[in-house]
């Protein structure tokens, strides 16, 4: 009989070094990624939005460039200068108006000095929730401090809310303003971050297919940048000036839901056609401006109609409806951020995803109609 061999505990030894090794390395690793999350994640949102913007306005900055001599740098602080210029001041103008609606009315809900107009005879109507309406409505207009005190709990939690959204507008303006200025660092050296992009994508999809997925993301970025939020935001400052100029009343509120029905895409006619309609029935203005507002908030409202064919889904392979899903969804989920990633990467998906289905090597083997072994009945 043999004797039974004995282990090699030489190589025992050498594996498990090994194998230590290799879970150290990983360790450190993990360790040094979390690191640099965890002192990068404050920055992680205003870089994103500054890497969205710099892709946006790419192509204005190299137009620019181009008129001006090829200065990069100079084109990029031009961008910025007059961006902030168009973009904050209305934005001022509009958050100011917003905060001292929601100031005005809490401030006539403590005091019992709000008073609301009686309801048209048309309300009552409406169908299904037309009588229901036109009574709250009523009640409203002749008690409306019994019908506050009734619904304190709810108003309570409703302007808390309000005013927590007019404390987060100066932060977002400023992160805004933080995120335009690195936009206009990361535009002055767009060439050389591209190559490094596009390399990043080689790196994950490999060379051939790396540029193509590059190209794909740019440009959905672009057209989900200007095409869903930037409409938005044009036709809210837009409705929001317009407002302002009629003097019609919280203003500043009705251009932030503008701005959600934008993103949403639903039409801005549901907020400028009542304000139109209660232009024309509370007396306060005569004929001819009554005409003239409801023409510019009529025009300001329609704005989308013509933006929309010329930003939104041009220059991308992916179909419209997928990236309105991935935006739309985007937006459920993680906020205004969410869109443009969950636009993105639903556009990416959908390419991988048909990509595979065309590469069906059965499909490739199957003889050509006509050919050699076809049939014909």
């Amino acid at each position: 009989m043999n004797s039974p061999r004995e282990p090699d505990h030489e190589l025992e030894d050498r594996v498990a070094r090994r194998l230590l090794d290799v879970f150290i390395r990983v360790g450190l690793v993990f360790a040094l990624v979390w690191l640099c999350f965890h002192f990068f994640s404050p920055f992680l949102t205003m870089m994103l939005w500054a890497l969205i913007l710099a892709i946006t306005l790419y192509p204005l900055q190299q137009i620019l460039a181009n008129w001006i001599g090829g200065r990069q740098g100079r084109a990029a602080t031009l961008i910025v200068v007059l961006g902030l210029g168009l973009i904050v001041v209305p934005t001022v103008i509009l958050g100011s108006s917003f905060g001292d609606s929601v100031h005005e009315l809490i401030n006539g809900v403590k005091d019992n000095t709000l008073s609301l107009p009686a309801p048209p005879a048309s309300v009552a109507e409406l169908p299904i929730i037309g009588k229901k309406a036109h009574a709250a409505w009523s009640q409203a207009h002749n008690d409306l401090p019994t019908l506050v005190k009734n619904m304190q709990p709810k108003i309570g939690e409703l302007a808390g809310k309000a005013l927590g959204i007019v404390a987060s507008l100066g932060g977002g303006l400023l992160k805004f303003m933080f995120s335009f200025i690195v936009a206009g660092i990361m535009m002055a050296f767009g060439e050389s971050g591209g190559l490094a992009m596009q390399a990043i994508f080689e790196r994950f999809a490999g060379v051939a297919r790396g540029a193509e997925f590059a190209q794909l993301a740019t440009s959905t970025v672009r057209a989900v940048a200007s095409g869903v939020i930037g409409i938005a935001c044009i036709q809210a400052l837009l409705v929001g000036i317009s407002l302002i100029i009629a003097d019609v009343p919280f203003a500043g509120a009705l251009a932030l839901v503008v701005l959600l029905l934008g993103v949403a895409q639903v039409p801005a006619a549901i907020v400028t056609l009542p304000v139109i309609g209660w232009m024309w029935t509370s007396g306060d203005y005569a004929t001819t401006p009554a005409i003239v507002y409801s023409v510019l908030i009529m025009v300001a409202g329609s704005v989308d109609n013509v933006l929309k064919p010329l930003m939104l889904g041009r220059g991308v392979d992916a179909p419209m409806p997928v990236i309105l899903i991935g935006a739309l969804g985007g937006m459920a989920t993680d906020g205004i951020l969410g869109m443009f990633v969950g636009a993105a990467a639903l556009a990416l998906g959908y390419q991988i995803f048909m990509r595979w289905v065309d590469d069906n090597p059965e499909r490739a083997r199957q003889p050509a109609a006509g050919g050699p072994g076809s049939m014909t009945l």
